[in-house]
């Protein structure tokens, strides 16, 4: 590829029926300027290819660690819901079985209760019959006493 340089520099040479000399470097130099303005323009603009092929790659490299961290943070809130919920149904399992043990303990003072009020009845009708047998001998007595005086 020419460089603006390269055009600058060409010299041609000199024949009788030539162009006019003037005129060429006239539009030698114009094409120089101009020439030079584009390949300044591709220089940068290659520059600013490889700027931006650079920030590309950064901002996939940002990319891919922001997916991982999404899929981490995704994975670890998914380990956490799991832990709860085996942890909450844990707490309910343990619940469950207290209040079953607390209903037994409660059902079987319950039965205990009712025996033992069944106990005190039995012995509060057998304490009964025997005052109310205390008594009637104690009126027949009373009665056979009178009949006696």
């Amino acid at each position: 590829m020419l460089t603006p340089l390269d055009i600058e520099n060409k010299r041609f040479s000199k024949t009788l029926k030539g162009y006019n000399v003037d005129e060429v470097d006239d539009f030698l130099d114009q094409l120089t300027i101009d020439y030079e303005k584009l390949y300044k323009e591709n220089s940068e603009l290659k520059e600013q290819i490889d700027e931006n092929k650079k920030e590309l790659e950064h901002y996939k490299s940002v990319e891919k660690t922001l997916q991982n961290t999404l899929l981490m943070a995704q994975t670890a809130s998914e380990d956490i819901k799991t832990n709860a919920q085996e942890r909450a149904n844990q707490i309910i399992r343990d619940a469950e079985n207290e209040a079953k043990r607390a209903t037994e303990t409660i059902s079987k003072e319950e039965f205990e209760i009712r025996k033992r009020t069944e106990e005190l009845k039995r012995q509060f009708d057998v304490y009964k019959a025997k005052m109310e047998a205390l008594l009637i001998s104690q009126l027949e007595l009373l009665q056979d006493k009178n009949n006696e005086e």
